[in-house]
């Protein structure tokens, strides 16, 4: 398999150039079928989040990733002048800012994007879920066969390991994430807590969609512009409010998380005092992203309410920085280790394709013979049982002939390794699996 990643990230090309080669999943499947009737690739997988574009190509058996631009064979030179065109692109914008890894490199670094070593925010688990997503699109359009196939599946295999093996992803490092996983450790499972979200910002957004992740079992979101927070509220099967009907509402919420960017709070102790006593002062978790804060800090002090801030969360973050850190130096030996077992296999079996194939090719080919003249004996009349039986002892005997003549010859030339060879190729020791199944 000769494998090419090409692409761009957060680290090494700025917004303004990522947003042009951002590929949505139409632009995705016409841009494989390109590659692939252009002949520069033989399968082709193609990521595209906020942060990356990466295309996973490999090349067919007969053609070389070293092959310069001129010549007939593609190289990634030649799939990135391809994507300049795709994209009508000059190649002076764009080349500065692109990677590129070929064989075991590409495979080291697919796998540290899936397990969220190369994200914007270090474990991340959200670009494992995108990198799937790719992965079904290319498969659902026929973009992929064996090679990638075999790679994704073991890169797939490798994520789950350093997501079990390490705590890469047990620590929250963003805001939103670190006020999603406190509400957990608060209440445990969240299918039967109702979440009330003051905004309706690109940070509630995220806490709202990692709340939904963890399976919450209502959703309100309150916002001064009710239209936005019906919008945000809509895709997440929740429902909108204005922030005038919080009082309404705020009895029935067990998590509350503010992020308004409102200039003074919005959220007072009389509020709270009288949602607790509706609720018979079940307790209730606010987290206060906001600066200025959202929820007043006197709430504190109500017996039944646990209230953080964004400073709480900050230590969180840091802490957890430090963990994920360590984590990920675990997940590196992982990665080598995997990446290199995963390209000795595909050495190994690059070694005996020729053969196994070659050996088919022979097989089939004493096969069609020995067919051929069998149907031409049951043309002439012949007894069908009789042309069966000649079949069967022709067929054994031609394809036992080349083995047991090499193999009298290693018995001549006392070549044991091939005689204890031949007897672990040759010999099926599982007589039940050497039985032909009617």
């Amino acid at each position: 398999m000769k494998l090419i990643t090409l692409g761009v990230n957060h680290e090494t090309a700025p917004v303004d150039i990522r947003e042009k080669v951002s590929f949505s999943p139409e632009q995705s499947k016409q841009a494989s079928v390109e590659l692939k009737k252009q002949g520069l690739a033989n399968e082709c997988i193609i990521l595209s989040t906020c942060n990356r574009t990466e295309i996973y190509v490999t090349l067919k058996e007969s053609q070389s990733s070293e092959q310069v631009a001129n010549d007939d064979q593609p190289s990634i030179v030649t799939i990135e002048r391809w994507l300049e065109k795709f994209f009508d692109i000059d190649p002076k914008t764009l080349t500065p800012y692109l990677y590129r890894h070929q064989e075991l490199d590409a495979v080291k670094h697919i796998m540290r994007v899936a397990s969220g070593l190369n994200s914007l925010i270090l474990g991340e688990p959200q670009i494992f879920g995108q990198i799937k997503d790719a992965y079904n699109l290319a498969h659902k359009n026929g973009h992929i066969n064996q090679s990638l196939d075999t790679l994704f599946q073991h890169i797939f295999k490798t994520v789950k390991q350093v997501r079990t093996d390490t705590a890469i992803g047990n620590s929250p490092v963003s805001v939103a994430f670190a006020a999603v996983a406190l509400s957990k450790q608060f209440f445990g499972d969240l299918s039967e807590q109702t979440a009330l979200l003051l905004g309706a910002g690109e940070t509630i957004e995220l806490v709202a969609r990692h709340l939904k992740e963890s399976n919450i079992g209502k959703l309100i979101i309150a916002n001064r512009t009710l239209e936005k927070a019906h919008n945000l509220a809509e895709t997440l099967a929740g429902y909108g409010i204005q922030l005038e009907e919080v009082d309404d509402h705020l009895h029935e919420a067990d998590i509350v998380i503010g992020s308004t960017g409102a200039p003074h709070a919005i959220l007072k102790r009389d509020q709270v005092k009288q949602a607790l006593k509706k609720r018979k002062y079940r307790p209730m978790f606010m987290v206060d992203i906001a600066v200025p804060r959202d929820i007043e800090s006197s709430i504190n002090q109500l017996d039944s309410v646990y209230l953080y801030t964004v400073d709480d969360l900050q230590e969180i973050i840091e802490s957890n920085k430090q963990s994920r850190q360590t984590a990920a130096l675990e997940a590196e030996e992982i990665i080598d280790v995997q990446a290199s077992n995963f390209m000795a296999q595909q050495l190994a079996m690059d070694q005996v394709k020729p053969i196994i194939k070659n050996y088919r090719q022979q097989s089939m080919e004493i096969k069609q013979q020995a067919l051929e003249h069998a149907l031409h004996q049951l043309e002439q009349g012949n007894d069908p049982e009789n042309v069966v039986k000649l079949l069967a002892n022709q067929l054994t005997n031609r394809l036992l002939h080349t083995p047991t003549s090499q193999l009298k010859q290693a018995g001549i030339d006392n070549n044991k390794g091939l005689i204890e060879a031949s007897e672990h190729l040759l010999i099926c020791r599982d007589h039940q699996a050497c039985k032909v199944k009617p």
